[in-house]
């Protein structure tokens, strides 16, 4: 199933494995969601609750959203038709991937932080499965599609749109840096960078920034 494979995706990428499916925790029905999010509007939402050392989470996705890409699989072809719902499928998948985890390590996560890393996963995940589809081209493009033009919804940022920027910023200079690995191709790039998203991953919010701010 495609939100499964995707989390095959990601977890490969950065050699993470949760013992859990994301589908056992998808939600496509908002009145099956807790009170306070059943008014909400997105097509992509993880709703998060912690008490008692224990938590819970649910992701839910819209379900038109899952027909729409169940008859036009960007594993199989990712192209302008399918690529926005590519990318919220990938959000919801890539954040639910980050918090579990994170929470198996006992590491705390940051909203700022889930929100950058789900930016460099669309990155990252765009430009691989890119390449794979279309091995003569280079996605120049991604920058442009996910950073420059990306513009936050002020309606649907609920007072975060602050957040939801910077989050967008501290990606888009770490994306930066790994383009010219990713220039040479995925085999001359994949062990450098995979190794460098891999070390990433595993480093605390703090680390990450300056991390950041470092290849800047």
């Amino acid at each position: 199933m495609l939100l499964s494979r995707l989390q095959d995706f990601i977890g490969g990428i950065y050699d993470v494995r949760v013992a859990h499916d994301v589908y056992d925790f998808l939600v496509t029905d908002r009145a099956r969601l807790p009170r306070v999010a059943r008014g909400g509007t997105a097509d992509e939402e993880l709703i998060v609750a912690e008490g008692g050392g224990e938590l819970a989470l649910s992701l839910y996705l819209d379900p038109a959203l899952l027909a729409r890409l169940a008859q036009a699989d960007p594993l199989e072809r990712l192209h302008e038709g399918n690529v926005a719902d590519w990318l919220t499928a990938l959000e919801g998948v890539s954040h639910f991937v980050y918090l579990t985890w994170n929470a198996t390590h006992d590491k705390p996560v940051s909203l700022l932080e889930l929100e950058m890393q789900a930016e460099v996963d669309k990155y990252v995940a765009s430009h691989w499965l890119l390449r794979r589809q279309l091995p003569g081209h280079f996605p120049a493009e991604l920058p442009q599609l996910l950073f420059r033009r990306a513009r936050v919804d002020a309606a649907l940022a609920a007072g975060r749109a602050g957040l939801y920027r910077e989050a967008s910023r501290y990606a888009e200079k770490f994306c930066r840096s790994l383009e010219r690995s990713l220039a040479r191709g995925p085999r001359g790039a994949g062990t450098e960078v995979l190794a460098q998203l891999r070390r990433f991953y595993r480093l605390s919010h703090a680390r990450k920034r300056a991390h950041i701010e470092d290849c800047a």
